[in-house]
């Protein structure tokens, strides 16, 4: 393929920025649409996310009671537990997070990035 190393670039015309005084005419409502399938909360994965937060928490705690000697196991049940703990507790924490801060109206979350099942 052929090099171009003769070419000249020249800038765009920048546009003014400023939308403050922009009317409701003026406003393209192509992009303002935010169809119905944004705002459904997908109750079904919020609650299999919580039971994955809590399932791997409580695993975290059997494991972490077996390593210090308040419960009777052996080491590999614990080594087990944990890595059973934190294959549960990460999706389940992630889906949760991702949750709250939809509804709590974050930027940048919304339900519609929470799988739905």
């Amino acid at each position: 393929m052929a090099s171009r190393r003769n070419v000249r670039y020249s800038s765009l015309p920048s546009e003014d920025g400023d939308d403050s005084n922009l009317t409701k005419e003026d406003v393209d409502l192509r992009y303002t649409y935010t169809p119905k399938s944004f705002r459904r909360i997908p109750w079904k994965s919020i609650a299999l996310a919580l039971f994955l937060l809590l399932l791997g928490t409580s695993l975290l705690f059997l494991s972490y009671f077996i390593f210090t000697g308040h419960m009777e196991g052996d080491s590999s049940q614990a080594y087990g537990l944990l890595f059973l703990g934190f294959l549960a507790f990460l999706p389940g924490f992630y889906e949760t997070r991702v949750a709250y801060y939809s509804w709590r109206g974050a930027p940048g979350y919304t339900f519609a990035s929470i799988p739905d099942y």
